[in-house]
């Protein structure tokens, strides 16, 4: 498991590149916060002005001319502030070697944006209660800062982005954490980009912003039969065909994600945790709102072990989120994927093969 903490990336066409990351970083920084950029040219600056950031990497961007910028990102949801990296890389750089094009980093450390303790009642302690919480505490905003990447205004600049717990490469949709498609007609594009990138060795950072119809016409150039591997429970779902991609993709977008919101139900175990996990944030909640030293009786738990991970590996909710630009926004925690997810509606769909 990656010591940073979670890793976002979106995709948009160079010539917008820089709208793009212009776009994010206004709707990330916090106003007035100390902006340091590095140019790979190793000129920079260091300012409170997001304008002259801009203004210096439109003066520079380029060739082997990358931009990283720090500064200071307040998360909506929990309202806790962290250091966080954006990154804009050129076609010329991500031809080497793919980082972006455009990164997200959230927090300088694994433990910067992952609570690792919590406050819980003195008494029998439940792991999976435990875990319930700590997914709580980070998954709205993990959703919050893909969508400040992807879809920070109504430009539609960025047709797909996504999610993972690492600081490796975009991989392929089903096995990130989190994806935004900024249209729901081609909600699909996750599972041809799954596809393309496992089964021809393909970064998705390279390919992400093919047309649905060339991924479509990637997939069906392959032989009949083949399939990839996956990390799944049973073994249906051990493997993806591209019979099962092209069935995906012809399937009609809505009936799509209509199995993909039936899908997105907390499994049995997560319902039976959720009881104890509402009576732990209703004791964070008088906590915060209590005086030093005030407050109901608690202690500290430590919620890193190997089974609040495994928990929430195994049992983590999905959520499926129609947004108001129109586009589609899947996420779960970071410890699990997307897969389960999918898998379970393409075989509700009668597409698993």
């Amino acid at each position: 498991m990656s010591e940073s903490g979670p890793c976002f990336y979106a995709w948009c066409d160079e010539v917008e590149r820089i709208e793009a990351f212009a776009a994010a970083l206004s709707a990330l920084v916090i106003p007035g916060d100390l902006i340091s950029l590095m140019m790979s040219s190793e000129k920079g600056c260091k300012t409170h002005s997001v304008d002259a950031v801009i203004e210096m990497i439109r003066a520079q961007f380029g060739g082997w001319n990358n931009a990283h910028v720090l500064s200071g990102v307040m998360l909506g949801d929990s309202e806790r502030i962290i250091v966080f990296g954006l990154k804009c890389y050129t076609d010329e750089s991500e031809g080497r070697r793919p980082w972006g094009p455009l990164r997200l980093d959230a927090g300088e450390r694994k433990w910067d944006f992952f609570p690792h303790e919590i406050a819980v009642h003195c008494g029998p302690r439940s792991v999976e209660a435990e875990a319930a919480v700590a997914c709580q505490l980070i998954q709205g905003d993990i959703e919050d800062l893909l969508l400040r990447l992807c879809a920070p205004d109504a430009s539609g600049r960025v047709p797909t982005g996504a999610c993972a717990n690492d600081d490796g490469d975009w991989n392929a949709p089903v096995e990130m954490c989190a994806t935004y498609n900024a249209t729901a007609a081609e909600l699909a594009r996750d599972l041809a980009l799954s596809w393309v990138s496992l089964h021809d060795k393909e970064s998705v950072s390279r390919i992400a912003g093919m047309s649905l119809e060339a991924l479509h016409a990637r997939v069906d150039a392959a032989p009949r039969g083949a399939r990839v591997p996956m990390r799944g429970d049973s073994e249906l779902t051990r493997s993806l065909s591209r019979e099962t991609v092209l069935k995906g993709l012809a399937m009609p977008p809505t009936a799509l994600l209509e199995a993909l919101e039936a899908a997105a139900v907390p499994d049995d175990a997560w319902r039976a945790a959720e009881p104890q996990a509402h009576e732990i944030m209703e004791l964070l909640r008088q906590l915060g709102e209590a005086a030093e030293g005030e407050g109901p009786p608690a202690w500290r738990a430590d919620i890193t072990t190997r089974g609040h991970i495994r928990f929430l590996e195994e049992h983590a909710p999905f959520h499926v989120r129609r947004l108001p630009n129109g586009g589609i926004l899947l996420a779960t925690h970071p410890y699990r994927t997307l897969w389960p997810l999918w898998a379970d509606a393409l075989f509700v769909l009668g597409l698993m093969s």
